[in-house]
């Protein structure tokens, strides 16, 4: 299933005793965070969950702000030996998640891969930071864990 950017709709949830959110802002913003939404509604082991829910401040290198941080989703996990976890996740394609390759020429493609990437980085130290402050655990999931 090939990463689709442009696949944006609205969620129906389920199981409405789990999701922790608004349930008039379920939005989906790619295929693959569709797929991921009915994962964790459709989980007996998800007891919660919420999407866009989590919002944290970092600092963007690249527009020398700071920025808020909406990360795609929230979840509230139980394991097969009774323990609970909670999670921040970010759903992304795996390109992403690696700094861009310089060519010979540094290209306009390039430059918006590299901002991205800055960007991204940025984002997920922040949100490593605000989960371990809370004992939670921060995930970034790519077309690998999805199995995709």
């Amino acid at each position: 299933m090939k990463y689709k950017r442009a696949a944006v709709g609205k969620y129906k949830v389920r199981h409405k005793e789990k999701y922790v959110a608004d349930l008039r802002e379920v939005t989906y913003r790619s295929s693959w965070e569709r797929k991921y939404m009915d994962y964790l509604d459709r989980n007996p082991s998800v007891l919660e969950w919420g999407s866009e829910n989590i919002i944290i401040p970092y600092y963007n290198p690249v527009e020398k702000k700071t920025r808020r941080y909406f990360v795609d989703f929230y979840a509230k996990v139980k394991d097969t030996k009774g323990q609970i976890q909670q999670y921040i996740i970010e759903i992304k394609p795996l390109s992403q998640c690696k700094p861009p390759v310089k060519k010979k020429r540094i290209s306009l493609k390039y430059k918006h891969e590299l901002r991205a990437y800055i960007r991204n980085q940025s984002k997920w130290k922040a949100a490593k930071k605000w989960a371990e402050n809370r004992g939670w655990i921060f995930l970034v999931l790519t077309e690998k864990e999805l199995d995709i």
